[in-house]
């Protein structure tokens, strides 16, 4: 099946009440993980690249994985630029067959993260390509980000519409209390501010940080207007730590067999992320 463009996957979630996870990917063994996890659950997924990760792995092996799992796959997905700042990694996505971009400027004044995503929706939405655009920081780790506490900030509702009408978004990523990276503490969701958010924009919205989260809230942010929640650090932990577990003090000439191990824990965090969305059995009814 021919890769999607975000917006597609998540006007039917938001159409029938679920959401459409994102998961972090770093390299072969995750993009297998995860469309073998979304093909065991029928659902549609969004793989998502951090521009760490590209400097990582490089445009061109990510899109040959996305495309070569496109062709082997019946399930629709699409491939997600996560947190672009770089402008010009922008530009390369879109060359490399990126389906989605998320440009963040929610680190820049609301001028400057209005002109520079509206930029960024322009040429992407030329080759069709959907866009999410971020207001309000959210704290904690993700890659090469690092956002404090002291520098994090809630989405304002009355910034919403502006920033929504001026930029043609496709998806609004908000920040209503949830943190990149591992969690201190519980986490405590601002349900009354999604719902004002809600009140004043009818696009998807996104929830970063969804590692850690309690499931109780997440089924709860959906009720209220997420339509896609990211997902990165709970892979990271089962990638390494099943290996290290496996592994122990042994030594290893081969490491497919760890690889294997540490695939099959990836695929079944995917499983229960997608459970947990809501968006098991949801593939086959998507049109595309």
């Amino acid at each position: 099946m021919p890769l999607v463009s975000a917006k597609s996957l998540l006007g039917h979630a938001q159409a029938h009440g679920y959401a459409v996870p994102g998961f972090n990917c770093h390299d072969l063994v995750d993009f297998q993980a995860i469309l073998t996890a979304a093909e065991a659950e029928a659902a549609p997924v969004i793989i998502m690249a951090s521009e760490s990760t590209i400097q990582f792995a490089g445009f061109s092996y990510i899109e040959g994985l996305a495309y070569a799992g496109a062709r082997e796959t019946k399930i629709p997905f699409a491939l997600h630029l996560d947190h672009g700042r770089d402008l010009d990694n922008v530009v390369k996505s879109v060359r490399h067959g990126f389906t989605s971009i998320m440009f963040d400027g929610s680190n820049l004044p609301l001028a400057e993260n209005i002109r520079l995503t509206a930029w960024v929706t322009d040429i992407a939405h030329r080759v069709e390509i959907s866009v999410e655009g971020e207001l309000g920081q959210i704290p904690g780790t993700e890659d090469d980000i690092s956002v404090s506490e002291q520098e994090a900030g809630m989405t304002d509702p009355d910034l919403v519409a502006e920033f929504v009408q001026q930029t043609k978004v496709d998806a609004l990523a908000v920040a209503i209390g949830t943190a990149h990276g591992l969690y201190k503490g519980e986490p405590k969701l601002d349900f009354q501010r999604l719902a004002a958010i809600r009140n004043v924009t009818s696009l998807p919205l996104v929830l970063h940080g969804g590692t850690g989260v309690p499931d109780a809230l997440v089924r709860r942010a959906i009720e209220l207007g997420i339509c896609k929640v990211n997902v990165g650090t709970d892979l990271r932990v089962a990638y390494t730590g099943s290996i290290s577990r496996a592994a122990g003090e042994r030594k290893f000439s081969d490491p497919r067999p760890l690889l294997n191990i540490a695939k099959a824990a990836i695929v079944q965090v995917v499983r229960d992320k997608i459970r947990l969305c809501g968006a098991s059995g949801k593939a086959p009814a998507i049109q595309i």
